[in-house]
């Protein structure tokens, strides 16, 4: 059940829809109670969480204040994190609309309710695999030519898509062009529907942006230089751009860039994985010899756990019921 926001009514939320075998029902205008539950946590959300964060005063953007962006704020990146945290505590939290017809006087969390639905269900769903959040990307066709697979003035190519090479796709309501899949928030690669699965083909001038950006940077920089533009000097006007982010202020604390440019590079920041790492931060190493003994131990002492049958909903969908 959805609303007519633009991101429900997209061609990349409803192929995702359909992916996942997800039917789509359209609320009437104006008409909130139709999803009561939604509008419900939307606020348990606001009240419980958002009202939190920094920068935070209501929950319509327009009234965050003046000058926010040159606010200490988190990025998109740790904000998802901190809501990753908070939905762990959220889902151990008693519900008053959670009550059994049986135990009315008591009210169950979330986590309580899923372990009932599974246990008289008898299964639990299995995790997304790689290949489908390729699958929940958008979509566009594009022909593989000689020199690899243009998209937005960009050029990617790789060696597994030699097959495919000034070949048609067998897909005549798509003038035989190859369906790529694409992430708006990340230009480094593209995904290729081949005939034995998805390729990955990388933007063959990558080594040339310091950091991770999507199709807001690329699009202004192609903008600002005009359509006259190669697709070398876009990359180097986009890594340009990033790098005077990073130096912060010019001299005598004045603007090294213009609003529109603070503005994009921010966003590009706030939107990238890298964000999401504090400074200083480690990846985890192998365990040392103590610790994996004293781990294996641990694991000794628990009971014994009974696997339950794995719900794979794409092969439940074939069955003849």
């Amino acid at each position: 059940m959805i609303d007519h926001g633009s991101v429900f009514v997209s061609a990349a939320f409803r192929s995702a829809c359909r992916h996942l075998g997800i039917s789509v029902q359209p609320a009437h205008l104006g008409s909130g109670a139709e999803k009561g539950h939604i509008e419900r946590h939307f606020g348990t959300v606001a009240s419980r969480f958002s009202q939190f964060a920094s920068g935070y005063l209501g929950r319509s953007a327009d009234r965050r204040g003046r000058h926010v962006e040159d606010q200490p704020l988190w990025s998109m990146a740790e904000l998802q994190d901190l809501l990753d945290e908070w939905l762990l505590l959220w889902l151990n939290m008693p519900h008053d609309g959670l009550r059994d017809p049986e135990h009315p006087g008591r009210a169950f969390t979330p986590n309580q309710k899923y372990a009932s639905l599974v246990e008289a269900a008898g299964y639990v769903p299995v995790a997304l695999g790689p290949g489908d959040y390729v699958e929940l990307l958008p979509a566009d066709f594009r022909a593989v030519n000689a020199y690899g697979i243009k998209l937005n003035w960009r050029t990617y190519d790789c060696d597994d898509l030699g097959p495919l090479r000034l070949q048609p796709s067998g897909v005549r309501e798509r003038r035989d062009l190859w369906e790529i899949r694409h992430d708006p928030y990340d230009v480094s690669r593209v995904h290729v529907r081949g005939p034995d699965g998805w390729i990955t083909a990388f933007w063959k001038h990558l080594n040339r942006a310091p950091m991770p950006f999507g199709e807001l940077a690329w699009d202004h920089a192609r903008r600002s230089l005009g359509s006259g533009a190669s697709e070398e000097e876009i990359a180097d006007a986009v890594a340009a751009l990033l790098r005077r982010a990073s130096k912060g202020p010019g001299e005598h604390g004045k603007p090294a860039m213009s609003k529109r440019d603070r503005r994009v590079a921010a966003r590009s920041r706030a939107a990238s994985p890298q964000a999401a790492r504090p400074p200083g931060h480690a990846e985890p190493g192998p365990p040392q010899p103590e610790a994996a003994a004293g781990e294996a131990e641990q694991d000794a002492l628990l009971a014994k756990v009974i696997p339950m049958p794995i719900f794979d909903p794409f092969a439940e969908a074939d069955k003849p019921w």
